[in-house]
């Protein structure tokens, strides 16, 4: 079934939380290679709400353990997916970061993972920097995912065409390359 792409005026609300930004993309992609990231992603967002959800409500240790584990392998099948992308994706400049984020994401879950086994007191650490990590990667994806749907598109060669006040999703994009170190 193909969807057409979300349009970016349809983020009507800030995504607070990882759920929020896994429905936001089911809801279009523009091409197969888009819907498939778009699935793979929000796979990826679903895994990361849940080991959060149940860090924040304080689950037992093992469940929480078990739930990174899962998370980890889903990261690692999410990286594998993007090198299989076609090279319009690898084109992009926001394709590497976005690899480099989701490498250092990954890193981070092995970390928590590590303290987690260990009932290391550094544990409270790891997973902040964790939840830091996902936001940006997630944010990231969300940026290569409208570069490559949007950013080349046909532009306005229209002389005198004044350009018009960013939007919502340009404000997001602009917060999210801010937080790149």
């Amino acid at each position: 079934m193909a969807c057409m792409p979300a349009p970016l005026s349809s983020l009507q609300h800030t995504l607070q939380s990882f759920g929020d930004i896994s429905r936001f993309l089911r809801e279009g992609g523009a091409d197969e290679d888009s819907l498939l990231l778009r699935d793979k992603l929000g796979a990826l967002s679903m895994q990361i709400d849940e080991a959060t959800r149940l860090r924040r409500t304080g689950a037992d240790a093992t469940a929480i353990t078990r739930r990174v584990g899962d998370l980890a392998q889903c990261a690692r099948e999410h990286q594998l997916f993007l090198t299989g992308l076609g090279s319009a994706w690898h084109a992009l400049y926001e394709f590497g970061v976005y690899q480099r984020a989701l490498r250092e994401l990954r890193d981070a879950i092995a970390a928590w993972q590590q303290a987690l086994e260990r009932h290391s007191t550094q544990e409270g650490t790891s997973f902040r920097q964790f939840e830091l990590l996902a936001w940006r990667t997630l944010g990231e994806a969300l940026l290569l995912i409208d570069m490559y749907e949007h950013g080349s598109g046909p532009q306005s060669d229209l002389p005198g065409v004044l350009p018009q006040r960013p939007s919502r999703w340009q404000r997001l994009r602009a917060w999210f390359r801010r937080l790149r170190p």
